[in-house]
């Protein structure tokens, strides 16, 4: 599986972005995605995931109510929009495919990683 985010960009705080992830390769449609952000000098953190059916979805609570995580699945695509951003949004974002249907919070449980695509927030 391939994965290629893309969306990301230079923002004014309370603005919105919308990153996508496309897959291809082999189908990812039966596994849970999530999206993750790594801020420089911080360790990578969840952010949000979706079930392989499209629900139930997870949100980091620093992120709850602001984002919402949705899939494609005609284009295999999943996305994360992303609204009020704040200074602290500030990361690279990366996608991922869970290992399984379930999503989970933890990185080590998924198996494809993107290559991150940088969201940067000015005040």
């Amino acid at each position: 599986v391939q994965l290629q985010a893309s969306g990301g960009g230079l923002v004014l705080a309370g603005g919105s972005l919308r990153l996508s992830c496309a897959s291809s390769g082999r189908t990812s449609s039966n596994n849970a995605m999530g999206w993750f952000r790594q801020a420089p000098g911080k360790e990578r953190e969840f952010v949000a995931a979706v079930s392989w059916s499209g629900s139930p979805t997870y949100y980091a609570d620093s992120v709850k109510g602001r984002f919402t995580i949705s899939r494609d699945y005609g284009k295999s695509v999943v996305y994360l929009q992303m609204t009020n951003l704040q200074p602290e949004d500030t990361a690279l974002y990366f996608c991922a495919v869970d290992r399984g249907a379930v999503p989970h919070r933890l990185p080590s449980e998924y198996r494809y990683w993107g290559q991150g695509t940088q969201v940067t927030v000015s005040s």
